[in-house]
């Protein structure tokens, strides 16, 4: 299960996807989640996974990391599902009823709506991390924040510490991963039993794990020591970002495309 989770990973390439700015795509990601959660009807939903899908096809990122990466959030899908097929109630005749539970037609269709939403938040937002390398993506993450540094909030430091965070996950669930197989080979059972007993077979891997953690993180402190890092100010940088007119015309194109997701609001009737 944990070699399933793709957070946080880059997958290098030449395409489109890849060498657009990163600012755009960060924009862009946001865009796609708002208009996401607007979109109210099945048109705006199916549009907005066919966007998400050529996304996908144009940057040559494999469908099956989709799949991959939504195993771990499977019992959060099945559980807003749930909340949503029992808990939303509507006019017409009831499909289901025992005791306190009741489903109705629209429980039925804002489950599937929310499910789908939720898969598509996540595919989207892979998408932002497989394109874009952490290095870049932290450039682009102070640079949108700049403006903040009027307010003096420390812009670098926070768009570092966010990265290194997204950057550590895999890392992190590697060294989960090591941990686990070092106690089944030691006889722990980690799969059996009892929930309370799983939950103390937890601990034995915690622990290390949190050992591990502050030992990157010191080793990380020290190597930035040693490299004379001081924060953000008077930095320079090996590549600057830049503008250029294909990132103008991607833009363009993915607010259109967003735009006409985002009117299927205003012509087709919602759920």
């Amino acid at each position: 299960m944990l070699s399933d989770i793709t957070i946080g990973q880059h997958f290098p390439g030449d395409s489109v996807v890849h060498r657009c700015d990163p600012r755009l795509k960060i924009i862009v990601t946001i865009a796609y989640i708002v208009v996401l959660f607007m979109a109210a009807n099945p048109l705006g939903i199916a549009l907005s996974l066919g966007l998400l899908a050529l996304l996908y096809g144009v940057a040559k990122i494999p469908y099956r990391l989709i799949l991959k990466s939504l195993k771990p959030i499977l019992p959060v899908i099945l559980f807003t599902s749930i909340l949503n097929l029992f808990f939303i109630t509507g006019e017409g005749t009831p499909l289901f009823h025992w005791w306190i539970f009741t489903i109705y037609p629209a429980g039925v269709r804002y489950a599937v709506l929310m499910s789908v939403r939720v898969v598509a938040l996540i595919a989207g937002t892979s998408l932002l991390t497989y394109t874009t390398s952490p290095i870049v993506l932290t450039d682009a993450i102070e640079s949108l924040l700049r403006p903040f540094a009027k307010l003096h909030l420390p812009v670098h430091e926070l768009a570092m510490m966010m990265t290194i965070a997204l950057r550590f996950i895999p890392t992190l669930i590697d060294e989960t991963q090591k941990i686990m197989n070092a106690q089944k080979a030691r006889g722990a059972k980690l799969d059996n039993g009892k929930f309370t007993e799983r939950i103390q077979a937890l601990i034995p891997i915690l622990i290390p794990l949190f050992i591990s953690a502050f030992r990157r993180a010191d080793e990380l402190a020290m190597a930035m020591e040693c490299r004379c890092y001081h924060g953000g100010e008077g930095r320079t940088r090996l590549k600057n970002l830049k503008f250029t007119k294909t990132d103008l015309l991607c833009g363009v194109v993915a607010a259109l495309l967003l735009g006409c997701v985002l009117a299927t609001r205003l012509l087709v009737p919602g759920l």
